[in-house]
């Protein structure tokens, strides 16, 4: 048999959609999913349709959220004028993992990327300026990825907060903790270097 019959190759084409899912994975999980009982079918397409009735943006951050307003920016220990700008709710869940970030976050939902057609207007820039110019934001960190348009997004925002007169920082960028310089590309030792500090 060549062919997937339809209900199959929909079923292969709907997980073909997901990120980093190629034509061979997505069939393994479309066949993973008809080899399971019916009701843990139904339970996990509920799941599926709860998230997506139930999760909204966070009206401060942008973050995922069940509530108007995320637990980061409703928690009171939380330094409130320290805003760390990230391209999307992964990158804030991995800085949480690290247990060294006390401030609060801005998700842009996105980077500016021109051969893609997405400018600043596409992603949430206006609401980042509007929370710096409320008054209250003393330092904004720019956690954009270390690649050409995670540059860009961070040399646009830090252009358009000047005039604030708010320290505006970049997270390091460098050889991985447990690597080897033997192995690292130019562009990250690169980074490294530029990115050294004095030892005190």
């Amino acid at each position: 048999m060549d062919q997937l019959i339809e209900p199959i190759a929909k079923l292969a084409a709907a997980f073909g959609r997901l990120p980093g899912v190629g034509p061979k994975s997505a069939q393994r999980m479309a066949f993973h999913v008809l080899g399971m009982n019916k009701e843990d079918v139904t339970a996990f397409g509920r799941a599926l349709v709860y998230a997506k009735e139930r999760v909204v943006l966070c009206e401060r951050c942008g973050m995922y959220t069940d509530q108007p307003i995320c637990t980061v920016c409703t928690n009171p220990k939380r330094d409130a004028s320290v805003l760390c700008v990230v391209r999307d709710p992964r990158d804030v869940l991995a800085l949480e993992r690290a247990r060294e970030y006390r401030g609060l976050y801005h998700v842009l939902h996105g980077v500016i990327a021109p051969m893609s057609g997405i400018g600043p207007d596409e992603i949430r820039i206006r609401e980042l300026v509007e929370r710096v110019a409320a008054g209250s934001v003393r330092e904004v960190i720019l956690g954009t990825n270390p690649d050409v348009e995670g540059d860009v997004t961070a040399m646009y925002i830090a252009q358009l907060l000047r005039p604030f007169g708010i320290k505006v920082s970049r997270i390091a960028h460098g050889v991985p903790v447990g690597g080897n310089l033997e192995y690292t590309d130019e562009v990250t030792l690169q980074k490294a270097l530029e990115g050294r500090r004095e030892l005190e």
